[in-house]
């Protein structure tokens, strides 16, 4: 098989053998895949300089079977270039791509809010914002959709003023002093969740420590190491209590 200039991204290369790199890639119409780079670490390789992280590249690349030979990466924009926290940010997408996303498994709609918020991550003030609506369309790509609209058990729209449960395998449950195994989180937070409108703080934490139970179910025992580095950035020692990711 043979594809020529796919739309990609670098998620993550690492060496192989004497002068190649295995390039994990995410691309528009065949989803997740591992490229093989032959000499790529050379000094004179065309592609030094090219397979890094967050750049939006065309790829080719021929042959069957599970490693492909990468035969040319060219960029499609103007370099992007993210520093600090929003790149750290990008990292940690791109980790949740990394680990959740079968191979092969096309996600164009994914694919594109991706492009998107690597583009929005350098300009935006509201970078945590961005992340969770990530996440949502995420997790409705693998097939575990939030249901932020209506109450899991009565069907009724959200009530914004009033408190709920959100139990995993369910929904959102509306509190009626019953005790139920899911998060307790405000009307107000679905509904800006759902409809990815401007929010408070408080909404944000609640709506942050809802997508970190969701997608703690799917990571398993997985380190997210973006996690670490935005902690180490503050100087916080707890791993999971950074502000953004």
């Amino acid at each position: 098989m043979r594809v020529h200039q796919q739309p990609g991204f670098v998620l993550h290369t690492r060496a192989y053998r004497e002068s190649s790199l295995l390039v994990e890639a995410f691309t528009r119409d065949y989803g997740r895949l591992c490229l093989l780079s032959k000499g790529a670490r050379r000094l004179k390789s065309g592609m030094r300089g090219v397979l890094y992280p967050f750049q939006s590249l065309l790829l080719s690349w021929a042959g069957k079977g599970e490693l492909p030979i990468l035969a040319a990466a060219e960029p499609d924009r103007r370099f992007l270039d993210l520093t600090g926290d929003e790149r750290i940010c990008a990292f940690y997408i791109n980790e949740l791509l990394m680990y959740l996303l079968h191979r092969y498994d096309s996600h164009p709609g994914l694919f594109d809010r991706y492009r998107q918020v690597l583009h929005t991550l350098s300009a935006s003030s509201d970078r945590e914002w961005l992340l969770r609506f990530f996440e949502k369309q995420l997790l409705r790509e693998l097939g575990y959709a939030l249901i932020l609209d209506q109450d899991a058990q009565t069907g009724d729209a959200i009530d914004p003023k009033a408190n709920y449960h959100y139990v995993p395998e369910l929904g959102a449950i509306k509190d009626d002093g019953k005790v139920y195994d899911g998060i307790v989180i405000k009307g107000a937070a679905l509904i800006a969740l759902e409809r990815e409108e401007p929010a408070d703080e408080e909404v944000k934490q609640e709506c942050k420590r809802l997508m970190r139970i969701m997608l703690g179910r799917h990571l398993g025992q997985r380190v997210l190491h973006s996690r670490r580095w935005f902690n180490a950035r503050l100087g916080n020692t707890e791993m999971y209590s950074c502000p953004t990711v």
